[in-house]
């Protein structure tokens, strides 16, 4: 799937191409802002900024150096760059946005218009030196971009997360690095490794960490209420909606929005997702009045974008809008010198003192935890510990109490569907076994806890209440097995 082409009004220019971790600078998808690059144990990551100056009119001299996204230039104190002075100048004049092709400037609607060059213009990429004229003022733009070397950090925790590691520590010093950019994020990595954990430490280490952070799964929620959970809805906009509702965005304001599971999101919904982006502002279901957002955008997923991009099921100027930084999470497998810290962590927990007494694994124990697979991940790992918990008397934790897949005692049998159906009833029977008796053990674990039983398993908790219902199970009554 190819970018759209070029808006009509705008002026071409070569930005040149950016490097993404791991790919070939020479490829046709090294088109990204972000470039890592291992050095030893050395990330370089490439930053890019710009400079505006006013170089002639009544704000004479005054300058700004950015690495938003967008730059905003207008008489209006909240714009990056206020012309003060400048009366002939619009409140929100232009901007000027980085996308995977380079600057580009945009008028805003402005009352005397926005020139480039000499050449009034609606939309219009820049290079180096060009001449913008806003109003009686004339500003000079100049790229800047810079590389960053990122270290390791020496501290094996970050807002919660644990990892000696150097992939780890690698990526707590990143993380460090980029929360004060209010640019956008998107973190990769396989369902488990944290994701939700790194869009919070971005939030709280943020200029915008006072600011709510609101957390959509798109994953979770039912496709007829995606839009109306992003967006917002009005009263009588459809069947069930007695009241009026803002949406994900609207909640998020002066803050950050974190979309979980992006690559889950429907084809026909990414082309809304991306007006808002570049608009900042909503209008919502059943609604005429559009609404300015102002928030920080970070989105996860565990699927691989470029090749959703490939087969048509993601679009390539959303991927690029949201790329602005990319974050690879390693899998738990790749680290497992971290696995006896994040228990050592998790262990000295108060709550689990308290309701546990100490604990610790005997060596037997931790070296078959050290040696399993770990598919799940650190979501896996703390559903071990919370069934370990639940299961072992005494302090000292024994490969008796651990999981027989942990142990290596699985049996892997024929799965239990009945051949003598359609292959559609036959799957389907054979899906709702397996929803029944999994919600039934995770929330038989965790005692009938809805709020629990979501974060151990990932779900919303709107999906376990459905599920529940959908079972008629007694979540109140249920008790470890």
């Amino acid at each position: 799937m190819t970018s759209k082409g070029p808006h009509p009004d705008e002026i071409g220019t070569n930005p040149g191409p950016a490097v993404e971790f791991g790919a070939d600078p020479t490829g046709e998808q090294a088109r990204h802002t972000l470039v890592m690059g291992h050095v030893s144990t050395i990330t370089v990551v490439k930053l890019h900024k710009c400079r505006l100056t006013v170089s002639a009119g009544p704000d004479l001299g005054r300058t700004v150096v950015s690495d938003k996204e967008r730059l905003r230039v207008g008489s209006h104190p909240q714009n990056d760059l206020v012309l003060v002075e400048d009366r002939t100048a619009s409140r929100h004049h232009f901007e000027i946005q980085y996308t995977d092709r380079g600057h580009l400037l945009v008028d805003l609607s402005s009352t005397n218009g926005t020139f480039l060059d000499g050449r009034r213009i609606e939309r219009a990429y820049l290079s180096a030196g060009s001449q913008i004229r806003a109003g009686s003022s004339v500003l000079t733009f100049a790229p800047i971009d810079e590389e960053v070397t990122i270290e390791p950090e020496r501290e094996g925790e970050l807002c919660g997360m644990v990892g000696q590691s150097v992939k780890m520590r690698q990526i707590f010093g990143l993380i460090k690095k980029i929360a004060p950019m209010d640019v956008s994020v998107i973190i990769q990595g396989e369902t488990g490794t944290g994701k939700e954990l790194v869009a919070r430490a971005i939030h709280e280490l943020s200029m915008r960490s006072r600011g709510p952070l609101v957390v959509l799964d798109c994953g979770a929620i039912p496709p007829n209420l995606i839009e109306s959970e992003l967006f917002g809805h009005e009263k009588g906009a459809f069947t069930g909606a007695v009241s009026s509702r803002p949406g994900a965005f609207e909640r998020a304001n002066g803050g950050t929005i974190f979309l979980d599971e992006l690559g889950e999101l429907r084809l026909d919904l990414q082309p809304k997702l991306l007006r808002v982006l570049e608009n900042r502002e909503v209008r919502r279901v059943g609604g005429n009045d559009v609404i300015e957002v102002d928030c920080r955008v970070i989105a996860a997923t565990n699927r691989d974008l470029v090749k959703e991009i490939a087969s048509g099921n993601f679009r390539e100027d959303l991927f690029f809008r949201l790329s602005v930084i990319q974050i690879q999470l390693p899998p738990l497998r790749q680290r497992r010198d971290d696995i006896p810290n994040i228990l050592k962590r998790a262990l000295a927990e108060p709550e689990v003192v308290e309701r546990h007494g100490r604990k610790r694994f005997s060596p037997e124990a931790l070296g078959m935890l050290m040696g399993y697979g770990w598919p799940g991940n650190v979501r896996e790992l703390m559903n071990v510990l919370s069934h370990v918990l639940t299961f072992s008397e005494g302090e000292e934790i024994l490969p008796a109490h651990l999981p027989p897949r942990v142990r290596g005692q699985d049996r892997q049998g024929p799965l239990p569907f009945n051949e003598h159906l359609s292959f559609k009833d036959a799957k389907e029977q054979l899906l709702e076994n397996f929803e029944r008796e999994y919600i039934t053990s995770v929330l038989a674990r965790c005692e009938g806890n809805l709020s629990r039983a979501a974060r151990e398993s990932g779900l919303h908790r709107k999906s376990i209440e459905r599920l529940v219902k959908k079972y008629q199970l007694d979540a109140k009554g249920m008790k470890p097995r």
